[in-house]
């Protein structure tokens, strides 16, 4: 038998949803105690009953015993820019300012030979550290940055979204493309990468500032011709922005008019940020069943304002959670969560621990329409996992001896954790090279 068909089960304490608890409260998880995850072909065969399972794991099975820890599906975070991975925790500016001053600089260096490899071995490594098995990714102008980044995201087998940036104005001359760059590197990185094992493509019209109405139109044809393909961009992250962007599409009913003009609203485009929606927005997005992308430590940390998920749930906007390294300071979807949750206690609403746990597992998952082969333990699915320690630091483990139940437990997870909690990751039921282990 090959490792590949080789039977594999992680023992531990299993955590899943199969809803959201918003809606469907203590109905939407599933949880083990003593549980036991069954992997075989790189998929999920079982979950349930350690006592039940393991009398039917062939013999020679390889088991793994993680308890007491936490099992959960991998996280996925929906918006990052592998090239900002030198920019975070850069000082003092808002978003225009900023991209001048810190980004637009350092994506230059990705023309630099190995730059591009070497920032995509670091983001995995990170993401992988961090339990991150999938993520929507923003790779540099150059179409290198995106060969580099698929490559090694294949090489490791993980689920990656990714797209080379178009711009064609309003950037650095080395940082431009044209409209009809754009379009051909974008089209031959979609024929070598999309659905080349696990990966998917995005064409990625960084933002309508930066894309003229020739380019809009070519992203608009690689949407025709590639409907598999996601989309994804930013809007509304900035008032500034927000102002240039109308000035520069004079004649669009408002930012998101500008993308709807350009067919580059749909059930898989992901828009980061939406932070100043007019109601008309909302409602575009709810008709086109676009995706809200909701970036809590970069809205923070470049004061952008506060995400109305609310205000998203009403009007029927799918909305998903991200890190946007580097206008985001942690790699942490745990750390994001938390971030989340003093977001929305400023606006009168309390997150739980599990709608927050089900945001970055199952509910980015059905976001990305992808919950069929991701984001869950049931029957099937892909088997990314991440295995937990709630109590990792000694300041965790302190607290947690006053815990009176799993939801407490899993709050003071969301609220304190990070990077450090991550015991192990398993993409395809295989352990990935690259990340912590205590």
């Amino acid at each position: 038998m090959s490792r590949q068909d080789a039977v594999r089960a992680l023992r531990g304490r299993l955590l899943w949803f199969v809803g959201d608890p918003h809606g469907a409260g203590t109905a939407a998880h599933r949880y083990v105690e003593d549980g036991l995850l069954i992997v075989e072909g790189g998929l999920i065969r079982a979950a349930g009953e350690a006592r039940g399972l393991l009398p039917t794991l062939p013999a020679g099975a390889d088991i793994i015993d993680h308890r007491p820890h936490l099992i959960m599906p991998g996280f996925i975070d929906a918006h990052i820019h592998m090239p900002q991975t030198q920019v975070i925790a850069s000082y003092g500016a808002q978003l225009m300012e900023w991209l001048n001053k810190y980004t637009f600089v350092e994506e230059q260096k990705l023309e630099q030979q190995g730059h591009a490899e070497k920032l995509s071995r670091f983001l995995l490594d990170e993401l992988l550290s961090s339990g991150t098995t999938t993520a929507a990714v923003y790779c540099s102008v150059h179409e290198k940055s995106a060969e580099a980044f698929f490559a090694e995201s294949h090489r490791r087998n993980t689920r990656m979204i990714a797209g080379k940036v178009m711009m064609d104005r309003n950037a650095p001359p080395a940082l431009t493309d044209t409209a009809e760059s754009g379009y051909a590197e974008s089209k031959a990185l979609i024929g070598r990468w999309h659905g080349k094992g696990r990966q998917l493509y995005a064409i990625t019209p960084r933002f309508a500032v930066t894309s003229s109405p020739e380019q809009m139109a070519a992203s608009q044809r690689l949407v025709a011709e590639h409907p598999g393909c996601f989309v994804q961009t930013h809007i509304n992250e900035n008032r500034a922005e927000i102002a240039f962007a109308r000035e520069l599409y004079p004649e669009a009913a408002d930012y998101a008019g500008i993308y709807e003009d350009y067919g580059l609203l749909g059930q898989k485009s992901l828009l980061g940020h939406c932070i100043h929606m007019t109601k008309r927005e909302w409602r575009a997005f709810a008709e086109h069943g676009a995706v809200a992308v909701f970036c809590p430590t970069s809205n923070l940390f470049l004061g952008s304002g506060l995400f109305d998920w609310e205000r998203a749930r009403r009007e029927g906007v799918k909305v998903a959670l991200a890190t946007d390294i580097g206008g985001g300071t942690s790699y942490s979807m745990l750390r994001t969560m938390a971030e989340a949750y003093k977001i929305l206690q400023l606006q009168g609403r309390s997150l739980s621990a599990f709608e927050a746990l089900h945001a970055i597992t199952l509910g980015n998952a059905v976001a990305l329409g992808l919950d069929q082969l991701i984001g869950s333990f049931e029957p099937g699915r892909e088997a990314d996992v991440v295995v937990l320690d709630p109590a990792a630091t000694r300041a965790m483990a302190h607290r947690l001896e006053t815990a009176r139940d799993l939801a407490e437990e899993l709050f003071v997870l969301v609220t304190l954790g990070d990077e450090r909690n991550v015991v192990a990751t398993y993409v395809m039921g295989e352990r990935a090279s690259g990340c912590s282990t205590h």
